[in-house]
């Protein structure tokens, strides 16, 4: 008991934990394709997640009214960016790439984390954070052209790539609000407030869907989608990485997002069999290598 606890208060425990299951997210948004459409599945995803931690924690979740209404603005802006169009455009997004090129777009993340840190916050980032972020860029950047100088050229990039670009920028924005949580809230009151509002916030995108005929009820395979994505990206590691933000800050958290495509990569051969060109291996060890001159030379 004595080790989970000591692992339960290690940050970077708690963050790898939390990149392996957004990692199992991307192979979700892939199996998720013919089998429960995007806004459904980000529609039910924050309905059932805010549904079960009312039956886990019920004294927790009844705190989340309360948090609304002292920052109805805050909770909003909070949910949309990092929950609903976050995780409607993700989903979205897979359908038009693979789950390698989702994780590995994915670490663009802190890139956008350290900007907005350093321009809107205050902080200061170290030159080798931004030699580490930026040879990280040149990975994601190989990866998106699939290693093509034509693809640079004429910029034609796949949209899916594209669109995973923009809820990373639009995820840091949630990472960096974090820090304006009071302290005074509790983690988990918090968490399901977002979570009640994201489920409050996807209603109008699954309406537009059913609107324009593409929505589609889960098949059997999608509710074990739904399960995997409601349980661990949802739930847990949510919970996980807002405990993490506050241990080590928003731009030191954020470097971990490059373990993603890691995690994805390896999962997306051997899940969904997908090819791993050699633009992948060599976006990975930029990402990587970026990651780990930024860790060890921070100022």
């Amino acid at each position: 008991m004595r080790i989970i606890s000591r692992l339960l208060s290690n940050a970077y425990f708690l963050l790898t934990m939390t990149t392996v299951m957004w990692a199992g997210n991307t192979i979700a948004g892939r199996l998720a394709i013919g089998n429960i459409s995007p806004m459904a599945i980000t529609c039910l995803r924050w309905i059932f997640s805010f549904v079960l931690l009312a039956m886990l924690f019920p004294r927790a979740v009844s705190g989340a009214p309360k948090i609304v209404r002292e920052r109805p603005l805050y909770i909003t802006l909070m949910a949309i960016l990092g929950f609903s169009a976050f995780n409607a455009v993700f989903y979205a997004a897979a359908q038009y790439t693979s789950a390698i090129n989702l994780g590995i777009m994915q670490s663009s993340t802190p890139l956008f984390v350290m900007l907005g840190a350093a321009n809107f916050q205050g902080e200061r980032i170290a030159p080798a954070q931004i030699a580490g972020l930026a040879t990280g860029l040149i990975g994601v950047i190989i990866v998106a052209s699939r290693g093509q100088l034509a693809v640079l050229q004429s910029l034609d990039f796949n949209r899916g790539d594209v669109m995973v670009l923009l809820v990373s920028a639009s995820y840091a924005s949630y990472s960096l609000g974090l820090r304006s949580r009071p302290a005074e809230w509790n983690g988990l009151s918090f968490f399901a407030a977002l979570s009640l509002m994201a489920a409050l916030t996807s209603l109008p995108l699954l309406a537009w869907e059913i609107a324009s005929g593409h929505s589609y009820w889960p098949t059997l395979k999608g509710w074990g989608v739904l399960a995997y994505v409601v349980l661990f990206p949802s739930l847990l590691a949510q919970i996980w990485y807002i405990k993490g933000i506050g241990l080590i800050g928003a731009a030191r958290a954020g470097l971990l997002f490059n373990a993603i495509p890691v995690f994805a990569s390896i999962m997306a051969v051997l899940i969904l069999g997908e090819p791993f060109g050699w633009y992948h291996a060599a976006g990975l060890a930029l990402v990587l290598g970026g990651i780990s001159w930024a860790e060890r030379n921070r100022g």
